[in-house]
């Protein structure tokens, strides 16, 4: 088995890329974009005039430049909005998933909303023929979110018009010149080598043909791929539908661990008992990358601690259901309302472009009950091209739900107070910031949910800055770099809440949860297997890195064989004359299904008198020599003139002249007669065994 990690990705919004070769395929789990360098791009400005002609020819990525000033232009500017790109977006994938040929690709694997993301990109390629693997729910979510994305990227499109060029004049090596260092840096890294993950935005077709290469399957459902291999889907408690994977073939069963939650309030929970199988790959960065301010907290004690771990099941159990992370939760997003009832109080507005389903579902929930307690009549709006149809989804889903939003469902109560707030009147949902009804529904103080996270994107930019001057209004941000992003809305009097949700298990519930599924072998980050000390564990630990290729030996020495009933009552045993075991040879047809290896009786008839065509074992010269004289075969020894002793000779003198020849390997028999020569393997045959 070969396991090489394409990206250890960065967020929930980035989350991390494999490739596993394993019994003869290539499967990859996930195909994310990375939006991290998005914000080196200029929103689409409110007014579409207010970029001149003169301006879009001079600003760095579309026009010319002065080679004179560039040289001796020794001081650079300070980074302002000014140094953004303005161009049509391209959009960053994994650099490293360029280099593996999309043909020899066999499975792909996706496990939440986000990890699909860049996978229009990958489906267009003219070699891809992969088979793609998703939740019947996320897969639902990640085209719902692929058609936004297309729709809030036709804006740049209407603006800049389409390039004549398959590389836009951004990227021309003259103009990567001109850009800000800061800017290099997020867009092609510190070394400024990552200038091969750019894509040029994918298009609706794109989208509607990825799609039909996606066969969906529900929370514990078996696929069969190709016979050999059976991939089930088990519930991650991420976001709804997000889930990681068990793959069980002919020599190697494996459970894949992405970012995970034990305990969701919307999504079902993680489902991490049906994960014991015998090599886990644990693809859970979300603890590396909040490591130092762990080591920073427990620097010393924090190994120590751990070391000590009850091997106990209902010690362990009740560690790993502790309540302190949806504690935790809670309290962050009561904070989260509380601001926003303190900003509409002194007359502000709430803008919320957080890209999570179930938080977004949970803090509208929230928000419209602490307005209540306030006793604050304002509207709350949910502005997107896929809105109506993201609401209707969540309302039929209660089998991708957890079990406190179903037991609503049953009690005849709305999953979601979503349903609620429509009725009354106090959510309006609407397609684009420019829809006339929300024209004329519009009024403010008022709470916006819209997308996109990245702030360069999508109603969240006309909003943005028709706010970003009012001192009492808030933002509410997640997952990005806010200084790089706010950049196009400074000088910023709005308030800026920036957050951070649960997206994955903790550090302290790692070993724990190891313990308890029990493999043979680990596969850790390096920085993680660092971080936990598993040298006093049963199972072994091999560590990987980005970039780097890890090979992993097999646990099995040797294969299963299911044979049918029919088949084993035809067996026709022979009892070895060296030991005591009894040996049979069969005949039948092989096949693989569901990742087991089937011996099927064949329709021709099995004789019961079959000949043994393997043997084994030297045969003893005088004991052959006497069964060849009971048969009438006149022989005698003769001294072999090889060198080695343990070769002995047998000459035939009649009926006809023949030559048996034991060599420490194999027996050579040397004859001319047809029916003599089937007589003596039958003399051999009745002294070795064989079957």
């Amino acid at each position: 088995m070969e396991f090489t990690c394409l990206s250890r990705g960065g967020c929930f919004y980035f989350p991390p890329c494999h490739m596993l070769e394993v019994c003869g395929f290539r499967i990859q789990f996930d195909c994310p974009m990375d939006f991290s360098a998005l914000p080196i791009f200029s929103p689409v400005p409110l007014d579409f005039y207010v970029i001149s002609d003169e301006e879009l020819s001079t600003h760095p990525g579309n026009g010319s430049f002065n080679f004179e000033n560039v040289s001796e232009e020794k001081i650079e500017n300070p980074l302002d909005v000014g140094s953004l790109i303005k161009a049509e977006p391209w959009y960053k994938i994994i650099n490293n998933l360029r280099l593996w040929n999309p043909s020899f690709t066999d499975i792909v694997l996706i496990s939440s909303p986000m990890g699909m993301l860049g996978l229009p990109f990958l489906t267009r390629e003219k070699d891809f023929s992969a088979k793609i693997y998703a939740t019947e729910a996320t897969a639902r979510l990640g085209k719902m979110m692929m058609d936004d994305l297309v729709a809030m990227h036709m804006e740049f499109k209407q603006f800049y018009g389409s390039e004549d060029d398959a590389t836009p004049q951004w990227m021309r090596q003259e103009e990567l010149e001109l850009l800000h260092h800061a800017l290099k840096e997020v867009a092609f890294g510190q070394d400024e080598a990552d200038l091969g993950g750019w894509m040029p935005m994918y298009s609706a077709a794109d989208v509607k043909d990825c799609m039909k290469k996606v066969e969906t399957v529900r929370y514990g459902e078996e696929a069969c791929y190709n016979g050999a291999l059976v991939i089930k889907a088990l519930s991650s408690g991420l976001e709804i539908g997000a889930c990681n994977w068990t793959i069980n073939g002919p020599k190697r069963n494996i459970a894949y661990i992405s970012s995970s939650i034990f305990s969701s309030s919307n999504a079902m929970n993680f489902d991490y008992l049906a994960l014991q199988e015998e090599t886990i790959i644990y693809s859970d960065f979300s603890s590396v990358e909040s490591m130092n301010d762990i080591l920073n907290d427990t620097s010393g004690p924090l190994t120590d601690n751990l070391t000590a771990l009850s091997s106990n099941e209902e010690t362990l159990a009740n560690l790993l259901s502790d309540p302190a992370e949806s504690v935790g939760e809670s309290e962050r997003l009561s904070f989260i309302c509380s601001c926003a009832v303190q900003s509409v109080e002194s007359g502000g507005s709430v803008l919320i472009p957080i890209n999570r389903l179930g938080v977004t579902l949970q803090l509208l929930e929230q928000i419209s009950a602490s307005l209540d307690y306030s006793n604050l009549k304002v509207p709350i709006y949910l502005i997107s091209s896929v809105a109506e149809e993201l609401l209707a989804f969540a309302n039929v889903i209660p089998e991708w739900l957890s079990k406190q939003r179903q037991q609503k469902l049953f009690s005849g109560e709305p999953m979601f107070a979503f349903v609620d707030l429509l009725k009354e009147k106090r959510l309006h949902v609407f397609p684009a910031v420019h829809s006339p009804n929300l024209l004329i529904n519009w009024q403010e103080p008022c709470v916006v949910f819209c997308p996109h996270w990245s702030l360069r994107l999508g109603p969240v930019v006309h909003l943005l800055r028709r706010w970003c001057g009012d001192p009492s209004s808030l933002l509410v941000l997640e997952g990005l770099d806010a200084e790089l992003a706010l950049l196009p809305f400074r000088p910023m009097s709005m308030k800026v809440l920036q957050c951070a949700f649960l997206s994955g298990i903790k550090l302290d519930k790692v070993r724990p949860l190891l313990k308890v599924l029990q493999p043979k072998v680990v596969m850790l980050p390096e920085n993680l297997s660092r971080l936990i000390n598993t040298n006093t564990e049963s199972f072994t630990v091999f560590s990987y890195s980005e970039g780097e290729t890890l090979r992993v030996p097999n646990l099995k020495d040797s294969l299963e064989l299911e044979i049918a009933p029919d088949l084993a009552m035809s067996f026709c045993w022979r009892k070895l004359q060296q030991g005591n075991i009894d040996i049979a040879r069969l005949k039948g047809e092989l096949s693989l299904n569901c990742g087991k290896f089937k011996l099927l009786a064949e329709n021709a008839h099995v004789a019961t008198d079959q000949r043994a065509l393997i043997h084994w074992g030297q045969p003893d010269l005088k004991k052959l020599l006497n069964v060849l004289s009971k048969m009438g075969i006149e022989g005698s020894l003769q001294q072999s003139d090889a060198e080695s002793s343990n070769v002995g000779v047998i000459r035939i003198h009649g009926p006809t002249e023949a030559v048996i020849e034991i060599q420490e390997s194999r027996t050579i028999i040397s004859v001319a007669d047809k029916k003599l020569s089937a007589r003596i393997f039958d003399a051999v045959d009745s002294i070795l065994d064989g079957v």
